[in-house]
């Protein structure tokens, strides 16, 4: 009869268990199909003028397509992943991964687009949208969990305030969520 491998099984494990600590931004699929459909719905609506004053030339279609293809880089959303000492954004033009258990700052840009800053003791940095955290508790328990390690061990030297705050938006959207699930809204 066949005997199992068990160092080669426990391996497979081992690897299997350390893939399902890592959560991902379960809007991220949505917000690429919104990014592709405000680009092919530009591209469409160009197109359709053209198409209805008589002025329709290759060039200018391939004008048009090159813009929507710019509309469509620029709404393109990174990709969010989170594990046990770590958080990655992944974009189109690479990776940012930082040592959430290693952080040494953590700042909210305010402005026209928010923004979270995280920066580890190794210099590297990760911007992200905190509505991402707000719209994936997973992903905010796993991140929270780190920062906390970070704050206890003393490497996180500034970042209190901006935590905070980042920790009311999300308990303001659950109650806000709990209320209208409720009724009570």
């Amino acid at each position: 009869m066949g005997r199992r491998n068990d160092a080669r099984d426990d391996t497979a494990g081992a690897r299997a268990q350390e893939a399902d600590h890592a959560v991902y931004d379960r809007c991220w699929t949505g917000n690429l199909h919104s990014s592709i459909r405000c680009a092919a719905l530009l591209l469409a609506m160009l197109l359709l003028v053209d198409w209805g004053s008589g002025n329709q030339t290759w060039w200018r279609a391939a004008l048009w397509l090159a813009l929507s293809l710019l509309l469509f880089l620029v709404l393109f959303p990174r990709r969010v992943s989170a594990g046990e000492g770590w958080l990655a954004s992944r974009g189109l033009l690479g990776t940012q991964r930082v040592r959430t258990d290693m952080l040494v700052s953590l700042r909210s840009l305010e402005g026209v687009s928010q923004r979270l800053v995280l920066r580890d003791a190794f210099g590297e940095r990760v911007e992200l949208d905190p509505q991402v955290l707000v719209n994936n508790p997973d992903l905010w328990y796993r991140v929270h969990e780190d920062v906390r390690k970070s704050a206890d061990l003393g490497s996180l030297l500034c970042g209190s305030t901006a935590l905070r705050r980042v920790q009311e938006r999300i308990e303001r959207e659950t109650a806000r969520t709990v209320f209208k699930m409720s009724g009570l809204e």
